[in-house]
C-alpha cells in the first residue's frame, strides 16, 4: 500500500471533504472480471456523457479497465446556485476556478469515461470552496 506524503499529518493535495469512489470501482471491476456482470451492464454511458467525453474532457494516463484498449478521460460536472438543473460540464481548469470563487456552495463530480467501450464510473466528488458559501 502506498501513501501520499503528508497524508498522515493531514496535509493533502485533495480538496477537503472529497469523496473518492475507488473502492466501489474496484468492486464493480472485480464482479465484471469474475463474469458476474455483463459488459453491456458496465459500459452504459449516456450518449450525452460520451459526447462530453469527446468534446470537453481531461486526458488520463489510466487504461480502461474493461476494454483495455484506450485511456480513460475525466469529465467534470458542477451543480449549484445559478447553474442549470442538469449541471454544467466544465471545459477548463480556469472555468472550475471561476466557479469556485463564486458565492454559494457548488458540488463537483468527476466521472471517468472510456470513449471506446462507454465504461463510466463516478471517480470522486467534492465541494467547491465551502467556506465562501456564507
Amino acid at each position: 500500500m502506498t501513501s501520499r506524503s503528508g497524508a498522515i499529518s493531514g496535509v493533502s493535495d485533495r480538496p477537503p471533504g472529497e469523496i473518492d469512489y475507488r473502492l466501489a470501482r474496484r468492486a464493480l471491476i472485480s464482479e465484471y472480471r469474475k463474469g458476474r456482470i455483463a459488459q453491456h451492464e458496465v459500459c452504459d454511458a449516456h450518449p450525452e456523457l460520451v459526447r462530453a467525453a469527446r468534446e470537453c474532457s481531461e486526458p488520463s494516463d489510466r487504461r480502461c479497465p474493461i476494454c483495455e484498449e484506450s485511456n480513460l478521460v475525466l469529465v467534470t460536472y458542477v451543480f449549484g446556485p445559478r447553474l442549470p438543473a442538469h449541471g454544467r460540464c466544465i471545459t477548463t481548469k480556469n472555468e472550475l476556478r471561476a466557479i469556485s470563487n463564486r458565492r454559494g456552495e457548488y458540488a463537483a463530480y468527476v466521472v471517468e469515461v472510456c470513449r471506446e467501450c462507454r465504461w463510466n464510473h463516478l471517480a470522486r466528488a467534492f465541494v467547491l470552496n465551502a467556506a465562501r458559501s456564507a
